[in-house]
């Protein structure tokens, strides 16, 4: 382990220099196999650690690694450093082992697209940012990954950027996004100056020395941070992004969706879990809106006619249960959730793009139909992975993680059974939603031709996937199915153990497993054997088309935001932010030019500015 940690980030972003500096002589396909190459490189040196780790982990669960210094000022030392515990090992893999079969999946999906090699040099920039971001031992390190896959989700999002719809999805992820980071960019700055360092480790102990002198200094970083990593993460109020972000190619919708970007607000709480322990009103905050997500997003996935789109929605609900346990303190329980979502989510994306290939990327999910024995891989793989979405019992990954943040949920103080009637219903809708794409796509009458087969690159991943979505749960199994406890032995040093309960633990599971089977049901009676037809053609009605809008979000921040900003466009006859940066230009060079004057070449004047800064400078200290 010791100094093979860098190579983990270092390796796929060389890839991409070189894609980057040699993607004019190179042909495709050699610039997918760098791409792929340089992340699989960066997944087994991950998997050597963490086996190095699980078999002799350092006595402090923490190795630090630094690299060199980077900024040195009085009261603040700023050093690249890469920071390994158990929270920060259990991302790296996750990004590390999906993202190489996300690469592997592209070089035959995306081949002879225009941009094939840009294509890979983005993806990989893109895995290298994630990576920074998780193992960056200091905030503002940890900020530049943030920014960077922020970059990247942009250039992926608009990658077809001749069509002016995916520049817009482009553009809007973007903005949304960066609204957030200005408000985590100050909670930053505010840790610096009432902590005195950016060092995380550091920083939280100091925070916790001076939270005993009471204020509210900590309550207002911890909410500003929030915020960074809600519009990260998709969620209420800043979830409008991620639905229209589906513009791009399908595979980044798996990577951005399983492994990097939307994942990033909740490694950030989890990785400042101490600082948020001293703001329990936000605490309070993320539960209650972790909950408003959850349901939102599952409602407006049940009316969803993209099939990708269906699946944006679901990951903005699945990272709402990630919230809702961060909510009550189950740092654990989110952490296992996002080990499970990723297996399967990025699973799901990647059959509905084999699903897409085989039908000249058709993704209306009424145009389908019938393909279950057509694109039987496909379906087998999309079984599975709904499966598990649904939290089907037992035979899932999702049940586990899932039930694990139920079961937390349920025994949290003050709205605890509240917050698990959500999530019980945010289940029951789940279920539904996403068997309802099962029957319209897989089953019933077949409504479109199918083209070619695709090739093992496209198989591969989805067989791997497939099978972690089915095993990967149980690593952390409950009481009655053997008490497995890896993923808690792994992150308890970290987080700390999750709080046990008993008296009512059989009722709340039972329900947990139950309500999964109910949405099941429900799909099946509505969506079997050709009825979906009549329910699809049908006008919608006004809630119905205020739910599939997202409940209308957008239209509420078009009339509240953009229409206000673009009449006073219209007034000002400019755009008021270059407004603003050309009146800075301005005053810069406005001070320049008083400056030079002082140049004259005069040494008697050069004095007399010396005498009269002397002067200055002594009545200064005396007078302090």
């Amino acid at each position: 382990m010791n100094n093979l940690l860098w190579i983990v980030p270092a390796s796929p972003l060389l890839g991409a220099c070189l894609i980057g500096f040699f993607g004019s002589i190179i042909p495709g396909r050699v610039a997918g196999f760098i791409g792929t190459a340089s992340v699989g490189i960066a997944a087994i040196i991950a998997s050597l650690i963490g086996i190095h780790w699980y078999h002799d982990a350092p006595a402090s669960h923490v190795y630090t690694e630094h690299l060199w210094n980077w900024v040195s000022l009085p009261g603040m030392h700023i050093g690249l450093s890469l920071y390994l515990d158990p929270v920060s090992l259990l991302m790296m893999l996750v990004i590390t082992i999906v993202g190489t079969l996300i690469h592997l999946f592209s070089t035959e999906y995306m081949e002879g697209e225009e941009g094939y090699n840009r294509y890979f040099a983005y993806l990989n920039i893109f895995v290298a940012a994630m990576l920074l971001l998780v193992l960056a031992s200091d905030l503002l390190v940890m900020f530049i990954g943030w920014e960077g896959v922020g970059v990247c989700s942009y250039l992926l999002v608009g990658f077809w950027f001749h069509e002016a719809k995916n520049g817009y999805a482009a553009r809007k992820s973007f903005v949304v996004t960066r609204v957030a980071d200005v408000a985590m960019l100050v909670g930053i700055l505010l840790l610096a100056v009432r902590t005195g360092t950016l060092s995380i480790q550091p920083m939280l102990d100091r925070a916790v020395d001076l939270a005993s002198n009471g204020g509210s200094w900590i309550t207002v970083a911890a909410a500003l941070l929030l915020i960074g990593g809600l519009g990260k993460s998709a969620q209420f109020p800043f979830q409008t992004w991620l639905p229209d972000a589906m513009a791009g190619p399908t595979p980044v919708s798996a990577l951005i969706h399983a492994a990097t970007m939307v994942t990033a607000g909740m490694y950030l709480v989890v990785r400042l879990h101490v600082l948020y322990l001293l703001a329990p009103d936000v605490l309070a905050a993320i539960s209650i809106g972790a909950a408003i997500t959850i349901l939102l997003a599952a409602f407006a996935a049940l009316v969803q006619s993209d099939i990708k789109r269906v699946l944006a929605y679901s990951t903005i609900s699945q990272i709402g249960y990630m919230f809702l346990a961060l909510g009550v303190g189950a740092w654990s329980a989110a952490m296992f959730h996002f080990l499970t979502h990723a297996v399967f989510k990025a699973l799901l994306f990647l059959s509905a793009g084999a699903i897409a290939m085989r039908m000249h990327h058709e993704q209306n999910i009424f145009k389908m139909g019938g393909l279950r024995t057509r694109i039987p891989l496909a379906f087998w793989s999309s079984l599975i992975g709904s499966a598990s979405l649904a939290a089907l019992p037992v035979i899932s990954a999702g049940s586990f993680s899932k039930e694990m943040i139920l079961g937390a949920v349920w025994y949290a103080p003050g709205l605890g059974p509240i917050l698990w009637a959500a999530g019980l219903l945010g289940a029951l809708v789940t279920a539904t939603y996403i068997f309802r794409v099962v029957f319209l796509v897989f089953f019933g009458p077949a409504h479109s031709e199918v083209f070619e087969p695709y090739g093992i690159r496209i198989a591969i991943p989805l067989v791997i996937l497939a099978a972690g979505s089915v095993l990967i749960g149980w690593l952390q199994t409950p009481n009655f199915l053997g008490d497995n406890q890896m993923v808690l032995t792994l992150l308890t040093p970290a987080v700390g153990a999750i709080k046990a309960h008993g008296g009512l633990d059989i009722i709340v599971e039972g329900a947990g497993y139950v309500i999964p089977l109910f949405g099941l049901g429900i799909a099946f009676v509505l969506f079997r054997n050709g009825h979906w037809e009549r329910v699809g053609l049908a006008p919608p009605s006004a809630f119905r088309r205020l739910m599939a809008s997202g409940f209308g979000f957008d239209a509420i921040y078009d009339v509240l935001f953009v229409r206000p900003f673009l009449a006073l466009v219209r007034i000002l006859r400019n755009d008021p932010v270059d407004l603003i940066v050309t009146l800075l230009m301005a005053i810069a060079l406005r001070l320049h030019q008083a400056l030079r004057g002082s140049q004259v070449g005069q040494v008697r004047r050069y004095a007399g500015w010396l005498m009269v800064g002397s002067i200055a400078t002594i009545a200064i200290l005396v007078f302090k």
